[in-house]
């Protein structure tokens, strides 16, 4: 080891007070923050009905169906989130 090296150290009680500023401010929820939830796209019917029809169309077992489906629990969180 360098005799640098022990200067580059820094003391393990700065480690702790780091550690203790750090995690201050953990007992607050990002719920409680003001715009903290995430917006909702709103899409119009013929928008959806389209949609609706392109997922019909896919074949059994595509793997977007899911995904969309998770979209679809995201965005019921995003509305409970804001309230709606």
């Amino acid at each position: 080891m360098p005799s640098t090296a022990r200067c580059w150290t820094p003391p393990p009680a700065a480690l702790a007070a780091a550690a203790i500023f750090l995690t201050a401010c953990a007992g607050v929820s990002s719920d409680t923050l003001p715009g903290a939830c995430p917006p909702v796209v709103e899409y119009s019917g013929a928008e959806q009905a389209r949609v609706a029809e392109e997922v019909a169309a896919l074949p059994e077992g595509t793997l977007i169906t899911g995904w969309l489906a998770d979209y679809a629990v995201l965005r019921d969180q995003a509305r409970a989130c804001a309230g709606r």
